[in-house]
């Protein structure tokens, strides 16, 4: 006898194993058309690997769209669900083939105008090709991911619906099924993802950049006589330090004697606190005479501790050098992943530093004392923002500052721009007939309102058009924000659009990408400082012609 014999059960067993997942058609037409809708533009170019992430993850949502649609509808109709003809999927596919065509057409043209409009040369055409391949890999992974989910619920409803109601049981299995996926999530997941950074970029911490050297000068942290060890100010401070133009680089151009600028920094292995960092970072500056400039800069560094060179060299380029600059640093990580889990490393930074600055500045003759100013990119203008309760904070204890790139959850970032003037635009908002606080995407041209007088404290705000980082927010998933259905920047495709759900994928999907454009687009600020501080600094004697060579200084890197 046969023991191989015909036991059909294998071959079927092997059969489902190798059948693809049923697709609903109510599910392939939502996933259909936010494909199709995935190919409009965002803020910035996208390569094809970027277009095929974006168009699987809408392609998920549209697909569970189409699906609870579905399923509402059937509930409505009070009836269950019906296998749908053979028409209806000749018909979904014929669709799919031309709409997918237009649109991917549709789509490479508006990526072209796009980088067209921003200067960007690079393009992968290979990686256009595979975006399709990208897009069903992430398709099908965020569908088995939601297909595990939905299985996991039914097993918990039915183990629950054998003890209590069958209601009962579904409603608590949602909860138990949804509280367990947020806690592998936020825990498991982004807990290790984060643990994993620290330690890779802590690594990175205790290199020193490529032709950066220990400073001999006493005007610097880590040189002579420095309060602060060279070897405990990390990479970005070592960077900070060791750089930045020379007193004869400053006489070159202001053509007159100048100064050399003091750099004073505390780093995350200077001190076990950003409070008593702090406090070193300002001893450090009192000591190399910080205080007894005509100029004295607080800067909130991004998360990894960097401080933008662009934005300090040029402090001291039109300050003619008689400036003293101070920074600490309160993460390894870089500004993105801060986003998510140190914003309160950066408040406490921006706080605590500022506050030990005025603690000794406000005790100084006021004849005699510095002009004080602040400034901060990105996340660094979030935690510069925290030491200031409003406006008029800003104005009594500052003599100006220049934040760019805030990030859209900064506070009063955004209480400035949601109270701004009937009439003017979220992308250049006008505050307080711009008083103290004013906006502007291009500081060459000046910063509205232009037949307003700007007295005494001067609070700037460097935003671009087509930066991610300013204008993303959780909000863009079911509200379209002015900044869109406003007449768009000068360096926003005029064909935008807010789509539920696509845009805040596609924005978001722009943030990691925000600085790999031309300086002047996306979170890329270098020239515009130039601009920017003059108009704040106010410094006497520099001319038009000043500008055009210091513009030309910053873009080539110093």
């Amino acid at each position: 006898m046969n023991t191989h014999a015909e036991d059909p059960e294998p071959a079927k067993k092997f059969a489902r194993f190798r059948k693809p997942p049923n697709l609903t058609l109510p599910g392939c037409w939502g996933a259909l058309v936010l494909s199709c809708l995935s190919f409009t533009p965002s803020l910035l170019p996208r390569g094809g690997f970027l277009q095929g992430l974006i168009w699987g993850i809408a392609a998920a949502i549209g697909y569970g769209l189409g699906v609870l649609a579905a399923s509402v509808w059937r509930a409505f109709a009070d009836r269950e669900p019906r296998h749908p003809k053979r028409m209806a999927w000749r018909t979904f596919l014929i669709s799919a083939a031309v709409l997918l065509v237009v649109f991917f057409g549709l789509g490479q043209y508006w990526q072209y105008l796009i980088r067209g409009m921003m200067g960007v040369q690079d393009y992968n055409i290979a990686l256009v090709v595979l975006s399709p391949v990208v897009a069903v890999v992430v398709f099908g992974l965020l569908l088995l991911i939601g297909r595990g989910l939905r299985a996991l619920y039914r097993r918990t409803a039915d183990v629950l619906g054998r003890r209590i109601g069958q209601r009962a049981a579904r409603a608590t299995g949602w909860i138990l099924v949804s509280g367990l996926a947020y806690l592998v999530i936020t825990g498991l997941l982004l807990d290790g993802f984060v643990g994993i950074a620290n330690q890779v970029f802590s690594l990175r911490d205790g290199a020193t950049p490529e032709g950066v050297h220990q400073p001999a000068s006493t005007l610097r942290s880590g040189g002579p006589g420095s309060l602060v060890a060279w070897d405990s100010l990390g990479r970005q401070g070592r960077g900070f330090v060791g750089t930045g133009p020379s007193e004869g680089d400053i006489a070159r151009f202001t053509h007159r004697p100048a100064m050399e600028p003091i750099r004073s920094y505390a780093g995350l292995w200077s001190s076990g606190d950003t409070a008593s960092r702090a406090e070193l970072a300002v001893k450090d500056l009192d000591r190399a005479g910080g205080f007894q400039r005509a100029n004295l800069l607080v800067v909130t560094t991004t998360g990894s501790g960097w401080v933008d060179p662009a934005s300090v060299d040029t402090f001291e380029y039109l300050g003619g050098g008689d400036t003293a600059t101070v920074a600490i640093q309160y993460s390894y990580l870089p500004s993105w992943i801060s986003y998510l889990v140190d914003q309160s490393k950066a408040r406490a930074a921006g706080r605590d530093l500022f506050d030990a600055v005025y603690d000794v500045w406000s005790k100084l003759p006021q004849a005699t004392r510095p002009r004080l100013f602040v400034a901060g990119e990105s996340l660094g203008s979030f935690g510069g923002e925290t030491a200031f309760s409003g406006e008029y904070d800003l104005r009594n204890r500052t003599s100006g500052t220049l934040f760019a790139g805030p990030p859209n959850f900064n506070t009063l970032f955004r209480e400035f721009s949601d109270n701004r003037a009937a009439g003017s635009p979220e992308i250049q908002p006008v505050y307080k007939d711009g008083r103290t606080v004013r906006f502007t995407n291009d500081p060459a041209a000046g910063a509205p309102p232009a037949d307003q007088p700007w007295t005494g404290t001067r609070v700037l705000y460097l935003m671009h058009s087509s930066d991610p980082i300013v204008w993303w927010s959780p909000h863009l998933i079911f509200n379209e924000p002015d900044w869109i259905a406003e007449t768009p920047g000068k360096d926003v495709l005029k064909g935008i659009v807010w789509i539920p759900f696509v845009t805040f994928w596609q924005v978001t999907a722009d943030l990691p990408f925000s600085t790999g454009v031309p300086s002047g687009h996306g979170h890329k600020y270098k020239a515009e400082y130039v601009d920017g501080w003059n108009a704040v600094l106010q410094s006497p004697g520099i001319s038009a012609q000043d500008l055009d060579v210091l513009r030309n200084v910053i873009a080539e890197g110093g």
